[in-house]
């Protein structure tokens, strides 16, 4: 695990250019725009993440996250969407990854979902280290294609060793809220945090409560 200074905070489901402008304004170092999935909030078309993505600061990374599993797929997606990360939300061959590498425009990161459901998701986790740039930890159920945005946690011990093993950045995701992500960080020590309902009311991305989920960041 690469030392940091902080905590990484990136905001997902974002929907618009407001919520954008929200998310930076409250300290994101990435917004997360969600394509088409077969469950979860938060989705929006492909041609309106390529418009929030091309207002976002340099500074911020945008995040497309994707449900597709092959990397002809992911890689027209990327390019259709331009963002500068992709966050694979299904479990996908391993071996796709050789293709995505000469495929992605070069300055694109991968980042693979792996949900932690039970003491095989370290194993899981441990080979898409191996060819991802980073690995979101969530609490999801891909044998039932439930693939995030569940407002769920999940078995931070596990995500803990995870962490520790890993020798690449650990984003946890899943059911963080301002209440609950101080024990979280000091539990897990993830690279960073990733939240989406926590941060919501009736829906909608809240300033207050984003605002406090990221002072509460600030004092792990």
């Amino acid at each position: 695990m690469p030392n940091k200074a902080r905590t990484r905070l990136k905001v997902c489901c974002i929907s618009t250019s407001g919520e954008a402008a929200t998310a930076v304004a409250c300290g994101a170092d990435a917004v997360g725009l969600v394509a088409h999935m077969p469950s979860g909030p938060g989705v929006i078309e492909d041609d309106l993440i390529l418009n929030i993505a091309r207002q976002v600061p340099p500074a911020v990374a945008t995040w497309l996250l994707t449900s597709r599993t092959t990397a002809k797929d992911i890689v027209e997606h990327v390019l259709t969407c331009g963002t500068n990360t992709v966050q694979i939300v299904k479990p996908i061959d391993p071996g796709e990854y050789q293709e995505l590498r000469l495929d992605l425009p070069a300055c694109t990161r991968i980042v693979q979902v792996v949900h932690v459901e039970d003491e095989y998701s370290f194993e899981i986790a441990q080979e898409y280290s191996r060819v991802s740039d980073a690995v979101l930890l969530d609490s999801g159920r891909p044998s039932e294609n439930e693939l995030g945005g569940t407002g769920r946690t999940h078995n931070w011990d596990l995500s803990r060793h995870i962490v520790e093993k890993l020798d690449i950045p650990v984003f946890l995701a899943g059911g963080l809220t301002p209440q609950n992500i101080i024990e979280a960080v000091e539990t897990v020590k993830p690279y960073g945090v990733d939240v989406c309902s926590g941060v919501r009311v009736n829906g909608r991305l809240n300033r207050t409560r984003l605002s406090e989920f990221a002072a509460a960041i600030a004092c792990t």
